[in-house]
């Protein structure tokens, strides 16, 4: 059973959610969690913890318990590990996965201070070819959210961009990185790779890739990182 303190701040957060255009789905999506863990956490079945309190009164735009708003940018956060990026590879998506998140700390975007991180791990040989620089399997693709710049970052040709590829009615899942190129009636999405079996994906205006597939832009590639073996 949460304590008085605990309490206090389950209370804050049941008040700014009731603001105007704030959602439990909202600010899982704005800490990197599930939704679902949200609703446990409101019910007092999910402890509450110290880093993700600063994240929630950001998106509340409202101070803790006891305490003022602060608007401090720290130089390193935590980037949320996403998933694998691969091209053709759809995967079975599990609505009800509560585990936590993998995360790494990372500096922050300079240039989108606000903007969540995601990072992917590829997979494949769909972007060996990529000029000047290859993405190999085994990269780490730092990138941010698309969603969080998408009022001030217009997409444009030569963008590396993470693709989100559902079917199924979005029970299965394709991410993948992809080279954009734009066209006044379509906007494509290349692989960079010495493999021919690899084939952009074409998107035309106002339209869906294909019949019961939609696609989508979900972040926009910064930089890449690999580890070197035999550590």
């Amino acid at each position: 059973m949460a304590d008085e303190f605990t309490n206090q701040y389950l209370d804050w957060i049941r008040d700014g959610l009731a603001q105007p255009g704030k959602t439990q789905s909202g600010l899982a999506r704005h800490l990197g969690i599930a939704h679902p863990q949200i609703t446990q956490l409101l019910k007092g079945n999910r402890n509450l913890k110290v880093h993700e309190i600063p994240k929630i009164a950001e998106y509340l735009d409202r101070a803790p318990p006891g305490a003022e708003v602060k608007q401090v940018t720290p130089a390193i956060i935590a980037a949320r590990v996403a998933g694998i990026v691969e091209a053709g590879s759809f995967r079975e998506v599990d609505e009800f996965d509560q585990s936590e998140p993998e995360q790494i700390m990372l500096p922050r975007d300079e240039r989108f201070p606000r903007a969540r991180l995601l990072v992917f791990d590829c997979n494949g040989d769909s972007m060996n070819d990529l000029r000047p620089r290859p993405i190999f399997p085994g990269d780490r693709l730092v990138c941010i959210s698309y969603e969080d710049v998408e009022g001030e970052v217009e997409l444009r040709s030569g963008m590396i961009v993470v693709v989100q590829r559902e079917r199924d009615g979005g029970h299965f899942r394709e991410w993948s990185v992809k080279q954009l190129e734009l066209f006044a009636d379509r906007a494509e999405f290349h692989p960079r790779s010495t493999n021919p079996k690899h084939k952009p994906i074409v998107v035309r205006r106002d339209h869906d890739a294909d019949d019961g597939v939609t696609v989508q832009v979900i972040a926009l590639v910064r930089r890449v990182m690999n580890e070197m073996p035999g550590f």
